[in-house]
Parts: C-alpha cells; sequence; structure tokens
C-alpha cells in the first residue's frame, strides 16, 4: 500500500492506495490561511506539520499503515518556505497567490534578459523567485539567515525524512529552473542573491527523494519506508487522472482554475502568460492556463452576499431556467488574474444588474464568467500551437453537471467527469510512490484513467448566444484593464 498527501492551500488530504491501486482512505484536514496585508497571502508551516502527523495518527489508529510501502507528496506550488541551519522556519511561507513581488518582478526580468527564454514563463509575483527579492529588500535580517528554501511540499518531505530534495514540476514554477534542461540556473538564483547551495537536490517525480525517519517509523509503527519526489498539485492530479501522454489534458475547477495539457516537448508562450512547467515523470513537460479564482468565486459569493452554504445556493435545476440574455456579465479577478492578463491587480465585477436580477442570475453569471476566463486560457494554449480536443475536469466545481455543461459549450470540446476525480492528486502522489519504489512498474497501468462518469459535449444551439456574451465579457475586461492597477 502506499499513502498520497496533498498539502492544498485550505487543507491536507491524505490517500491510502492498494497494490491495485484502488483508494482504500480519504481524509482532509483543514488549516487556515492569513491575509495580513492587501496583496499578501500566508500560512504558518507548523500547521501543514500538525495536519500531516494527524494524517498518519489517524491512518495508524485504524492501523492501515502495516503494509505501507512507500510515501508520495504533492501540494500547492510556489509558496517560499525559509529554513535556517537548524531547520527552524524563519517567517511564515508566503503563497502561490500572493502579488506583494510584483515590482521585484520588473527587476529580474531586467537583470536577467532571458529569463523567459530559460524558464519559459513571465516572471509573476505568484512565482518563489520575485518572492526571495522582496524579502532581501524589505526582510533583510530574514533573508541573511536563509540555510534552505523549500517549496511547501518539500517542507513536509524535511519534516518525515530530514533530507532536502525537490523534484521538476514543482522546482519549474519557482523561476529558478532551466525548464528544458531540468536543473537549476545559476544566474537566475544569483539574481535574487541566492547560490545552488540553498536549494535542495533535484530529482524526477517518480525518484525516491529520501526515506522516513527512525523515529517517526517507530511512533507510526512502519518501516523506514522511501519517499517520492511526489509533484507540484497540478501535475499531481493530472497523475492521478491519468494525464501523462503528450496530448492528454485536463481542466480543474478548485479555488483556482487550471487546464493542463501534456505537450510532446518543451514550449511556451510568455507573452499570455501561459505556464511551460515540467511534468512530474522524466522527459516530460506541461502547458498550463492559471486563473487565480475559480471554484472560489462562488464560496465568496455564498459568504460575501447569499450569508449561506454554497450547498445550499446552487441549484441545479434553477440554474437551467436562467433567462441568460438578461443575466449580468462577470468577471472572476477575485485575486488578480494570470493567463492572460499577468495582472494582480484585476479585480472581479458584475455588469448589467437591474432591479430584477434574482441571486440565481447572480450564480449563473459566476458560472458563466470563470467559464470565459478559461476560454481566454485555452485561447493562449491554443496559440501556443497546442490544440486541445477534450478535458478531463476534476475539483470541487466540477461535481456540478451545469457547470460540466456550460463548459463544454463555452470551451468547444469535449468535457469528461470520472470517478475519483475529487481526490485525483493524493492519489497521483500515492501513484508516485509505487513508481518509485517499484523499478519495473509500468506507467500505462499505474496511471490508467479512471472510471468514466460522464461525457458532456458542446451544444451548439446554446453556443451562439453564449459567444455573444463572451464578446460582451471580452470587451468588460479590455475596457477595466486601465483600471487595474496599483
Amino acid at each position: 500500500m502506499y499513502v498520497g498527501l496533498d498539502l492544498g492551500t485550505s487543507g491536507l488530504k491524505a490517500v491510502l492506495m492498494n497494490e491495485e491501486g484502488d483508494i482504500l482512505s480519504s481524509k482532509d484536514y483543514a488549516y487556515p490561511v492569513q491575509q495580513p496585508k492587501p496583496l499578501w497571502s500566508e500560512q504558518v508551516p507548523e500547521d501543514w506539520w500538525n495536519a500531516c502527523q494527524l494524517a498518519f495518527d489517524d491512518l495508524y489508529e485504524a492501523q492501515l499503515l502495516k503494509n505501507v510501502k512507500g510515501i508520495g507528496i504533492g501540494g500547492q506550488m510556489h509558496g517560499a518556505v525559509l529554513l535556517g541551519e537548524e531547520g527552524d522556519v524563519l517567517r511564515p511561507a508566503i503563497l502561490w497567490n500572493d502579488g506583494r513581488s510584483w515590482k521585484a518582478c520588473e527587476a529580474l526580468e531586467q537583470q536577467v534578459k532571458n529569463s523567459r527564454d530559460i524558464t519559459g514563463n513571465l516572471m509573476m509575483p505568484g512565482f518563489t523567485a520575485p518572492k526571495l527579492l522582496w524579502i532581501q529588500e524589505n526582510e533583510p535580517e530574514i533573508f541573511s539567515k536563509i540555510h534552505k528554501v523549500l517549496l511547501p511540499k518539500d517542507y513536509l518531505r524535511y519534516k518525515l525524512s530530514g533530507s532536502y530534495f525537490s523534484e521538476m514540476s514543482d522546482a519549474a514554477g519557482t523561476m529558478w529552473l532551466d525548464t528544458k534542461n531540468r536543473a537549476w540556473h545559476k544566474g537566475l538564483l544569483n539574481a535574487c542573491g541566492l547560490t545552488l547551495s540553498h536549494m535542495p537536490e533535484l530529482v524526477e517525480g517518480s525518484d525516491v527523494a529520501g526515506q522516513l525517519l527512525p523515529g517517526l517509523a517507530e511512533r507510526w509503527e512502519i518501516n523506514r519506508v522511501p519517499l517520492a519526489g511526489g509533484a507540484g498539485d497540478n501535475a499531481c492530479a493530472a497523475v492521478g487522472m491519468g494525464i501523462v501522454e503528450a496530448g492528454q489534458s485536463m481542466l480543474s475547477l478548485g479555488t483556482s482554475g487550471v487546464i493542463f495539457s501534456v505537450s510532446p516537448a518543451f514550449q511556451q508562450n510568455c507573452e499570455e502568460a501561459l505556464h511551460s512547467f515540467c511534468h512530474a515523470l522524466p522527459d516530460k513537460w506541461h502547458l498550463m492556463s492559471v486563473h487565480l479564482s475559480a471554484a472560489s468565486c462562488v464560496q465568496w459569493f455564498a459568504d460575501a452576499v447569499a450569508h449561506t452554504k454554497v450547498s445550499d445556493i446552487f441549484d441545479e435545476t434553477g440554474l437551467s431556467k436562467v433567462d441568460v440574455s438578461r443575466a449580468p456579465v462577470f468577471l472572476p479577478y477575485l485575486s488578480g488574474e494570470r493567463t492572460p492578463l499577468n495582472n494582480a491587480f484585476a479585480v472581479g465585477n458584475f455588469f448589467g444588474l437591474t432591479v430584477n436580477t434574482r441571486q440565481i442570475d447572480m450564480l449563473y453569471a459566476i458560472l458563466e464568467g470563470v467559464a470565459f476566463a478559461f476560454k481566454d486560457g485555452l485561447a493562449a494554449m491554443q496559440n501556443a500551437g497546442h490544440p486541445v480536443r477534450e478535458l478531463d475536469v476534476l475539483g470541487g466545481g466540477a461535481r456540478s453537471p451545469f457547470w460540466r455543461d456550460l463548459l463544454a459549450s463555452v470551451l468547444d470540446c469535449n468535457v469528461l467527469y470520472r470517478a475519483g476525480a475529487e481526490v485525483a492528486a493524493g492519489l497521483g502522489a500515492a501513484r508516485l510512490a509505487k513508481l518509485a519504489v517499484e523499478e519495473n512498474a509500468c506507467l500505462s497501468e499505474v496511471c490508467r484513467s479512471a472510471e468514466l462518469i460522464s461525457t458532456h459535449q458542446p451544444n451548439s444551439e446554446r453556443q451562439a448566444l453564449l459567444m455573444n456574451r463572451y464578446s460582451k465579457f471580452t470587451a468588460l475586461k479590455t475596457a477595466l484593464l486601465p483600471f487595474f492597477k496599483e
């Protein structure tokens, strides 16, 4: 059996997978996000470790750890965890959706003129490198004490194994990786005042990267099992969904939104803020459009406007009866936006509210606005010469058949919903552990696609009205761009 950990933004998910690839157990452990100032987003790494220990304690008490052979870890990307020489955390981790370092992005691109060619990406405040430049300039005392810079999931690895490792998919999101050649780039590190000594050793996601510490093995009465390299959250979810070969694609409808597609080689489209990263498996890469607010828009609406639970406002029947032609238009930029705007100051908007607008009309507009943002991201991918013909959909928002249907028509491609989509990242981490432990494991067998539950096809009758509204969405976004600034 194999344990897969998915270190998310709102909580940790622990998955236990058997030898046949079936999920035997899955459980969530929540922790908070801190937003002490505008554009800031931080977490306390000790909260992650407490959740991790609780997950293993629960598996141990349920007597589910006895036959575990390996541990895989996936998780939120881009976060900066700073450790001192004694392994102490120097400050709260700065997260992927933190926008404070936007000026540092400009400075880094000026220092390293060919950074886009090296990394395949624009410098964005969400990435790790500009965060470190911000710390160097604003918190010099902390910067001077840095011994290691780790990504969130790799901090959990350190706590579990005492080892400093990262892997290619997560490292590609730091802006310190030569993405095509899969190696740390000294020039990019030096531009942030860092050297190779500050970085963890790089491995592939399916490689062994440390062993469980003796004290923890004794505590949970298991062998000193190996840890796999693991993956960034989206690459991990792709492995869990069986998205491992060129041309396979998925759409993640979680807190943020992502279109992820395995590319045949290293490709890029920096001008439209398309992400170009390594996959979690050797000699594989992927393209990714990223939208900072997706299902979180629905959560915001439930909390701030409807003042109730999401489950109480999500009315599938009511949504199907909305007069779309009269519904408002929604820009879903509640936390800024990456693809294609690369603008930390973009904000959300409703346009077209009247005295007749109902709560269900506004909810429809939110679902549609998120779908339109995905359409912008899909266009950036296609402009890179990478067509997408069908998408496996996962994430909390994917539970809605109405939203899946809407996405199929807006994106003009088939949308596939499979069993286990809610735990794809944890399952992917467990699969990577199996690949790391079993040298002769067959990739296609371990990373097979899950059972297909439903297929959603574009509705040609609906598309004409939707494309008319997409034109309005695009015009509104363009008109407001001058106001998306500090």
